[in-house]
């Protein structure tokens, strides 16, 4: 079976770096990333853009450039795509015109918008516009909610239950909830099961190595929720396989994701849907 990792990194974010040596224990770099997606039997990854400036306030940097990129990409992988990321406070003609740029480049798959990260509601005037991109492009916008993993975030701009409006009022864009709006996933799969456009993957609902995941999977009652809000939502051709990586190493996350989602609805989850949503995905 094939394998997308809908929800990857791969950018000098200090937390990210600090995280992959201490805490999962990856070997966060290119190289890191090439053998791992080997070793699981990935056959395509999508990293979200995001930058920090050196010197600056850290992530989310309010200075960072739009668009954001995967800047620790130093040379070409053609198996890894892109989205875009978006600070709204770096919105000006300039930095518009070079998203557009970015959206015409065939590895580039979608956006990525960092709610709660950035204080910015997903219905601000400023996103209007992403939203319009996204439609000329066709190309969908990936929406952090949930949890943020940082104290610096604002969980009020990040709960799922805001991206309800988002598709209503903008019917002809894809959006997806990462990390399925977690801990608010029933809330998140009330907005999947509601709105045709909204998918969600599955990334990043747990953060550290292989023997954490092992811990955290055997605690009772922990994922009680995720399963409730998997049958809430009855929608697993809306469901994307992600990791976070380098949150989590992949392999061992592939298995928990596996041990959550019936056999039958494996193919969509970890591949098809994924093809079906970043349709400027051709070669995987």
């Amino acid at each position: 079976m094939k394998i997308i990792d809908a929800h990857i990194h791969l950018s000098y974010i200090d937390r990210f770096l600090k995280t992959a040596k201490t805490i999962s224990h990856v070997h966060y770099s290119i190289e890191g990333l090439e053998s791992e997606m080997q070793e699981a039997g990935i056959s395509a990854a999508i990293g979200m853009g995001l930058e920090e400036l050196e010197g600056g306030d850290g992530f989310p940097d309010p200075d960072a450039a739009t668009p954001m990129r995967l800047n620790m990409l130093s040379r070409p992988l053609p198996n890894v795509y892109s989205c875009a990321g978006v600070n709204p406070h770096r919105m000006t003609p300039s930095e518009i015109k070079r998203l557009e740029k970015e959206l015409l480049n065939p590895q580039t798959v979608g956006i990525k918008l960092y709610l709660g990260y950035y204080y910015v509601d997903p219905m601000d005037s400023r996103y209007r516009m992403i939203y319009e991109l996204a439609e000329k492009y066709r190309v969908p916008v990936v929406f952090h909610t949930g949890d943020t993993y940082s104290e610096k975030g604002l969980l009020k701009y990040a709960h799922p239950i805001a991206i309800d409006e988002v598709a209503v009022r903008h019917p002809n864009v894809t959006f997806i909830l990462a990390h399925f709006g977690d801990p608010w996933m029933l809330d998140g799969a009330q907005v999947v099961y509601k709105n045709r456009n909204v998918y969600a993957d599955l990334s990043g609902l747990i953060v550290g190595d292989e023997k954490e995941l092992t811990r955290i999977v055997q605690t009772p009652h922990f994922f009680d929720h995720f399963k409730h809000a998997l049958a809430f939502a009855d929608s697993y051709d809306k469901l994307l396989f992600g990791s976070d990586w380098p949150l989590v190493p992949m392999k061992p996350y592939i298995s928990f994701i596996k041990s959550m989602i019936p056999k039958e609805h494996h193919e969509k989850v970890f591949y098809a849907n994924a093809k079906k949503v970043f349709t400027k995905m051709k070669s995987v």
